[in-house]
């Protein structure tokens, strides 16, 4: 099989946009972030009004079951997925899995006045997140890494090679 290469040149965003569709909010770019000694992160000031007024401040965060990395969520958002997940199979381990990983560490977050969220200890020793964090933006969701986890995980999927065939049909017929 022909093996597709990409090659990427060192790829820098700057920040994190949003934007709204409908009453959704839709997360996109990175943004590099600060925790604090008490493992608080403040949200970048250009969307924390939109949080507010979208969910008043309300979020969720979890883990990611495929990565070392926590998913944040606006509570609305999150209560949909949540009830996705919990109208899953209950006697299909699997999904058993799923539900006490994701709605097991799911945690109601409060922005405070500042714009900022406390995230839970346990959640950061899970994503092994030290000082230096990056947000995502992942659509309607934001991902948050650790700086070096990130930067290793972004230089490994810009290094892999696809073998002709291996992309879904979905993927294959996306035009960029």
């Amino acid at each position: 099989m022909e093996k597709i290469v990409f090659w990427w040149s060192q790829v820098v965003l700057q920040s994190i946009h949003f934007t709204t569709i409908g009453d959704k909010l839709v997360f996109r770019g990175i943004n590099t972030i600060n925790l604090d000694a008490k493992g608080r992160m403040a949200l970048p000031a250009r969307y924390r009004e939109q949080l507010q007024n979208n969910c008043n401040g309300q979020l969720v965060v979890t883990i990611d079951t495929n990565h070392r990395c926590l998913l944040l969520y606006p509570l609305a958002e999150w209560e949909q997925i949540e009830r996705q997940i919990e109208s899953l199979p209950s006697f299909d381990p699997t999904s058993q899995r799923v539900k006490h990983l994701l709605i097991g560490h799911a945690n109601d977050l409060e922005m405070d006045g500042s714009g900022r969220i406390l995230l839970p200890q346990e959640l950061r020793q899970y994503a092994g997140l030290e000082k230096h964090v990056c947000l995502i933006g992942q659509g309607k969701k934001l991902e948050i890494w650790d700086q070096g986890s990130w930067d290793e995980q972004r230089k490994q999927w810009l290094s892999e090679s696809t073998a002709a065939g291996e992309l879904p049909d979905k993927l294959q017929n996306l035009a960029l």
